[in-house]
Formats: C-alpha cells, structure tokens, sequence
C-alpha cells in the first residue's frame, strides 16, 4: 500500500516538480481509475491519463493541502466522466448492418431495381441453357455452393462440375452477344 499525501508533502521546496508529480500520481491514480472503471467508462486507464494531464501543470496552484489536491483531483475526474456521458449521448453508437436482424417487411430499392431490371433477364437466360449447365450455376451462384459441394449434390465428379460451368457461362456470352440483352 502506498503512502498517502501529506500536507508536507505539498509544501513549496518539499519535492522537485517530477517528483511531486509521481508522488501525486502513484497515490491517487488506482483510486481514480476505480472510480472511473465504477461510473462505467469504457477505457478507465486512458480516462485516468487525461486526468493527470490535466491535474499536471496546476499542481504548485492548488490550495487546501493534500485533501484540497484529492478534492481537485477527483472534480477532474468527475468532469471527464459527464465530458464521456455527453459525448456518448451525442454519438449514436454504430452497429454493424445484420441482414438476419432486418425486420422490414418491404424490400429495399436496390431490390426492388434488381427484380425489375434484371430478374426476367437473367431467367430468360438461364432457361436457355442445358439440364446440368443451369442446375450447375443455379446450385453455385443462387445457392452458394462450392464444387465439391455441387459434384456432391449432382453426383458427378469436380471436374465435370467445372466443365459444366465452364460451358454454361460460355453459353451465356454467346446468348447475351446474339441477342444484345444489354441496354
């Protein structure tokens, strides 16, 4: 347990300015970061830091002695604590977008644009593919499914899944080229 502060110890000539100031430091920084860590601030030590720093250049300017330089110390501290709450209050806190958190009901624009633009398009096109080539790509874009997880499902080996897929998106820039799906 440390020392506590005396009165004497905060006498004019008593201690260099370094030296007092470790002295103030190692007395009452646990105590702070207590009672910070208490008040439930996030970063308890760096809020303790930024006391100091500001305790630091006004420590010959203190009246009261040692119970003076506590009140003083812990005034600071309590001011970053309601310096903390406003600024949280101020900042809404951010949270990550989680699409199996969204309650809407309705689809979003960009849903909305994709299904009149492009979803007709892209079903007209995909029926024009082969048995095996549209299940391949519907089973790796639509499903997410990787190649061994579509060789797998089909009963065929990886390779013949790559082919497939392979032939499938080949057939698709011919048919896009032919018949000029882009406007």
């Amino acid at each position: 347990m440390l020392e506590p502060i005396t009165d004497a110890d905060l006498a004019p000539g008593a201690w260099t300015e370094h030296e007092l100031f470790t002295l103030v430091y190692r007395a009452l920084a646990p105590a702070v970061m207590g009672y910070l860590a208490g008040r439930g601030v996030d970063d308890p030590e760096a809020l303790t830091q930024d006391v100091f720093v500001t305790v630091l250049p006004r420590l010959g300017s203190i009246s009261g002695g040692a119970s003076g330089l506590r009140s003083f110390v812990f005034s600071v501290a309590h001011a970053r604590v309601v310096d903390y709450y406003r600024r949280h209050e101020r900042r809404p806190r951010s949270v990550d977008y989680d699409p199996l958190l969204d309650g809407r009901l309705s689809s979003s624009a960009e849903h909305e644009a994709l299904v009149a633009t492009g979803n007709s398009d892209a079903e007209l096109l995909i029926g024009k593919l082969k048995g095996d080539q549209r299940e391949v790509l519907l089973l790796r874009i639509v499903g997410e499914m990787s190649i061994e997880e579509v060789a797998s499902t089909l009963g065929k080996s990886p390779g013949a899944v790559k082919q497939l897929q392979r032939r499938a998106l080949k057939a698709l820039r011919e048919h896009v080229s032919e018949e000029e799906w882009v406007r």
